[in-house]
């Protein structure tokens, strides 16, 4: 037994499911580019050929094919490429209208820059609870906040599509409508993900989209768009990521200089054709994670509570298809777990350790531990496991047996 599960668990001496013999692994990494790089790399250096040939290295040609071809993929009119998924969450919220002075309505348990960029719109964010069993914000509780503390500048709902399944559109919409709110995507995670029959970055006014490099379609340094159905909008985002400029030298607001470079675009529309594929074998992986999850006996089963298993599995909402960016389950005495896994070196990693509203320099907007606690328990319980397209069944085999021989 291994000492770090103590015999009073709630889970010690439950019946499992036996488990095979499973060939030990030498390591599984968190996410390994190389074996993409062995897919693509070839078309990649052309195409960085192509750029340099060309010596048009920042907007241009390049970017504008990148823009069409991204906008075709989502179902929107536009794309607007830019520097990275921070700057485009920036860009999608001054574009949707957001001003000093706004709120802004997010969830507390995303990446950082979800509120930076809020902050950086010169907006206020203000945060409701997400689903336990998603991570999403969560309507209801979103309904509440609105219905109970609802205040004339609040000005825009920006739902994360976490972990690669979008938020609740239907419901969220339908608030935004009632409220008289834009609607901004931060689909930073969510490339190809759907719900629906709509793509995500195709609901809301604007949608924020990274590519950094550990994403599911991913760049070689930073890069981020902005997908909109609104031409107007576009051309405005146009002009934000280019100095507020809607040509040289003229200047007709403050904007930045979060301009896409055209070797990224380049680097981008080679991997743009493989993206739905690569999705489609992240779902295959996440089904075979299920599986072997309840085969080994550590998730609850037959009608039994959800706390009689040390694991809970993600959960996908009917209308939504999840491309599992990262596969992250909840986790009894994860630090303790994380640190096992470690010895044999399988990657993990906590997305996200600290929610939002929690982390030292929003102190100022006054909220408290208690708050909002399901996103403070999901951020105690959370442990993203090994992801990525080409992750063999062996090795995903070896990450539940380990983890099994953690709580067994």
């Amino acid at each position: 037994m291994n000492p770090a599960i103590k015999t009073e668990s709630p889970f010690f001496g439950q019946s499992k499911s036996s488990f095979p013999a499973v060939r030990s692994v030498e390591s599984v990494p968190l996410l390994d580019l190389r074996r993409q790089y062995e897919r693509v790399g070839a078309e990649v250096l052309a195409a960085i050929e192509r750029v340099c040939a060309s010596q048009q290295y920042i907007l241009g040609s390049e970017v504008e094919a990148f823009e069409r071809e991204l906008a075709a993929f989502c179902g929107t009119r536009e794309a607007v490429g830019c520097a990275s998924g921070t700057d485009a969450v920036w860009l999608a919220l001054k574009a949707a209208g957001v001003q000093p002075g706004d709120l802004v309505l997010t969830t507390p348990f995303s990446f950082f820059a979800s509120a930076s960029a809020i902050v950086r719109a010169g907006a206020r964010p203000v945060f409701a609870d997400v689903d336990p069993r998603t991570f999403n914000l969560d309507p209801a509780k979103v309904q509440s906040f609105l219905r109970e503390r609802r205040r004339d500048d609040l000005r825009a709902l920006l739902p994360v599509h976490l972990y690669g399944q979008c938020a609740d559109m239907d419901a969220l919409q339908k608030l935004a409508d009632e409220f008289h709110l834009v609607l901004v995507e931060d689909a930073a995670q969510a490339i190809g993900a759907r719900w629906g029959e709509r793509s995500a970055g195709s609901v809301g006014v604007a949608a924020a989209f990274s590519f950094y490099p550990t994403k599911n379609l991913s760049a070689y340094g930073d890069a981020g768009a902005v997908t909109t159905n609104d031409a107007e909008r576009a051309a405005h985002l146009r002009r934000l990521r280019n100095h507020g400029s809607p040509r040289r030298y003229v200047h007709e607001e403050f904007g930045w200089n979060c301009r896409l470079d055209a070797i990224q675009a380049a680097i981008l529309r080679v991997k743009l054709k493989y993206v739905s594929d690569w999705n489609e074998a992240r779902r295959a992986r996440a089904g075979i994670y299920d599986r072997l999850f309840a085969s080994a006996g550590l998730i609850s089963s037959g009608g039994q509570p959800e706390n009689s298993a040390p694991i809970r599995l993600p959960f996908t909402q009917s209308q939504a298809q999840h491309v599992f960016h990262q596969y992250v389950i909840r986790a009894y005495r994860r630090e303790e777990l994380c640190e096992f896994l470690m010895a044999r070196k399988i990657g993990t990693e906590v997305y996200y350790p600290i929610p939002l509203h929690l982390q030292t320099c929003f102190a100022y907007l006054g909220y408290r531990e208690g708050d909002l606690p399901e996103a403070e328990c999901a951020a105690k319980e959370v442990l993203a496991l090994p992801m990525f397209p080409e992750l063999t069944e062996d090795e995903q085999r070896w990450v539940v047996k380990s983890i099994a021989d953690f709580y067994c």
